[in-house]
């Protein structure tokens, strides 16, 4: 899928001179002419933020980067805002699985994301940035964002925000995309959700004949009193999901995907993008009008 086959509605009108002066939206493909013309009308740009690791046997490791790069190039065109190139890499202990079995997963721990993403934010804001906006890709990345956003906002003054246009069990924009919400879990991992939209935006490492209904269980580790039926922390208990344990993908799926594809299809996966997107530009549209007042923008710490 490319950017001039799935166009959503502008959100900034008479900007085209504005507009004209960027061969690119990715900061990474741009020269500090660029750049310094950019901040001398906007101060937001868009960091999107995913995984490498295992999503079955039918989706590619970098499922969640290639979904998360594409919601951000659709805002970025969209409202004319940079973003930086993709961060491939996260939180993905749960998905290493055995040593030796080949699964290629690479996970950062929790200290070493922090770390990255904090400098990548405060780099931003040396130069000029005011407005970050981490947009991402993964589930597993939520757990450990907190200590990134705070320590931005408390050390600068900037707006800092994280957004997740993903399903799982919150439906919320993908209302009526799927016909068997409750018993399908269209949003779980590698299900319906993520193979409809790789299908969209890079069909060819999708092997469909793969994939089938990957049934979830509990862990061995738990008593049969507790149920599980995706790829989620939390297991289930007299119907109340309040119990969270460490689970290894490995423990809950015979091959690391949940959920079902039957229903998944290219025109999803672009319906999918169109909102998640159009939902995250208007977001931004409004952000623009929250003063911002930076206190700290020289990245000092920067060495050690």
């Amino acid at each position: 899928m490319s950017l001039v086959d799935f166009s959503i509605e502008r959100l900034t009108q008479g900007d085209e001179g504005f507009r004209s002066q960027f061969p690119s939206w990715n900061l990474a493909e741009l020269t500090p002419v660029e750049i310094n013309a950019y901040l001398s009308v906007k101060d937001t740009v868009i960091v999107p933020m995913a995984s490498t690791e295992q999503h079955g046997l039918h989706l590619p490791l970098n499922t969640d980067t290639i979904t998360a790069t594409v919601v951000s190039q659709l805002v970025s065109e969209s409202i004319g805002v940079l973003h930086t190139p993709t961060v491939w890499t996260g939180y993905s202990p749960q998905h290493m699985f055995d040593v030796g079995e080949a699964r290629g997963t690479i996970t950062l721990r929790s200290s070493t994301i922090v770390s990255l993403l904090h400098d990548i934010g405060r780099s931003l804001i040396h130069h000029g940035f005011n407005r970050i906006i981490f947009i991402n890709g993964h589930g597993s990345n939520q757990k450990i964002i907190d200590p990134v956003l705070r320590s931005l906002k408390y050390e600068t003054g900037a707006v800092v925000g994280f957004l997740s246009p993903i399903m799982e069990r919150h439906v919320g924009l993908l209302d009526g995309l799927f016909s068997d919400v409750e018993n399908m879990t269209p949003g779980s991992h590698a299900s319906d959700l993520e193979t409809s939209q790789m299908l969209c935006a890079c069909a060819r490492l999708v092997y469909l004949h793969r994939a089938n209904r990957h049934s979830v269980h509990i862990p061995s580790f738990l008593p049969d009193a507790f149920a599980k039926k995706d790829g989620r922390p939390d297991v289930a208990f007299e119907g109340q999901s309040y119990f969270n344990f460490p689970m290894e993908y490995k423990e809950i799926s015979t091959n690391g995907a949940t959920g079902a594809v039957q229903e998944a299809s290219a025109e999803i996966g672009e319906e999918a993008f169109r909102r998640f997107a159009t939902y995250i530009a208007k977001g931004l549209v409004e952000l623009q009008k929250v003063p911002v007042e930076i206190k700290d923008r020289e990245f000092r710490d920067r060495v050690l």
